[in-house]
């Protein structure tokens, strides 16, 4: 389960900005998580309830927003949603597409009350 993982680099992160801005608690965690990321969003949130456990992240409220796959035709630049890598553009029926969004996750906010 490469969640968890993905769970401590994320405590990793608000414990180094924490640290940064002399903050001894978070409220608050917000994480934007693309469709097309590989992360299971379910056992990201089972694997932060364990892994905040006796960390700054303890009591926090964590925020997961989905970011839907988009791409962009490389033969008609038909920008459309994606929601896997086998995808063919509604436009020009081809295959040949640049994901443009959907891929990302990252800590977009750390909010303390």
């Amino acid at each position: 389960m490469h969640e968890l993982s993905i769970a401590m680099n994320i405590i990793d992160i608000a414990s180094e900005q924490a640290k940064i801005h002399n903050l001894s608690v978070i409220d608050e965690i917000e994480i934007e998580i693309g469709t097309l990321s590989g992360v299971e969003i379910d056992a990201l949130k089972f694997a932060m309830e364990i892994a905040t456990k006796k960390t700054i992240l303890e009591n926090s409220k964590t925020i997961i927003t989905e970011i839907p796959g988009q791409a962009r035709c490389l033969v008609c630049s038909k920008e459309f949603v994606i929601d896997s890598f086998f995808a063919q553009c509604p436009e020009c029926k081809q295959f040949n597409f640049q994901i443009i969004q959907g891929q990302e996750l990252r800590v977009k906010s750390l909010n303390v009350y």
